[in-house]
């Protein structure tokens, strides 16, 4: 195998590259949560119309990740790193999953007509009652308002997802963009793994990561320094 650089952050390991090189690479985790490109073609964010029908600059972004959607591949090497999955934007993907019955949702409190209303994650958790999550994330509105990724999600939706995993202690994110996901997990004293091919969104990820830990928590420990460890696979 090709061998990999891994910065580590407290419990968290990231890798900058292809996780389709990187998974086999990886041992298996607890679970999955991830956002994968949906192929939609909106890798430099999203317009609209405002009030009296004014447009809407397009927010602007770096990269192209979003041309098309993972390949089945990468569904499949989820399926054997961890026994549970939260995958967001499940809709998207449903010919490459299993059925399942188990969905999650978030409610955007959107108030912009041409966008959508929220969210849909596919999941393999047991049950089969779709649960909901209600948070805004919409211009005036958002409770978070600082993005640096056209589809960052906010810590909190990724916090949610997490509750559903009392007793995974390790987390996986092979599509990582900003870090949301890891954010969530040194907030809540999870070990985390993520993976992100775009070396812009590695660099805030890494940032983002290492500002949640700086933030004082009674649950969670400093982090180490940020160091290059480097594995030959």
């Amino acid at each position: 195998m090709i061998p990999h650089d891994a910065t580590v952050i407290g419990d968290c390991t990231l890798y900058q590259g292809d996780c389709l090189e990187i998974m086999p690479t990886l041992g298996k985790v607890d679970a999955v949560v991830t956002d994968p490109p949906y192929g939609i073609k909106q890798d430099r964010g999203f317009s609209g119309f405002g009030g009296f029908g004014a447009p809407i600059a397009r927010r602007q972004y770096g990269g192209h990740w979003d041309d098309q959607r993972p390949p089945k591949e990468a569904f499949e090497l989820l399926g054997v790193a961890a026994p549970q999955r939260i995958i967001w934007g499940g809709n998207y993907f449903t010919d490459l999953l299993p059925v399942s019955g188990k969905w999650l949702w978030w409610d955007k409190c959107q108030t912009m007509p041409t966008f959508g209303d929220g969210e849909l994650a596919w999941t393999d958790l047991p049950g089969v009652a779709p649960k909901k999550f209600t948070y805004s994330n919409n211009g005036l509105m958002a409770r978070e308002k600082n993005r640096c990724h056209p589809t960052q999600k906010p810590v909190a939706v990724m916090e949610w997802c997490l509750g559903f995993l009392p007793d995974a202690q390790t987390i996986l994110d092979p599509f990582m963009g900003s870090g949301t996901t890891g954010v969530a997990c040194a907030k809540m004293g999870r070990k985390f793994v993520g993976i992100e091919l775009q070396p812009e969104y590695f660099d805030i990820a890494c940032k983002r990561i290492e500002d949640a830990y700086a933030q004082p928590d009674m649950f969670v420990e400093p982090p180490k320094k940020a160091q290059q460890e480097r594995f030959d696979l």
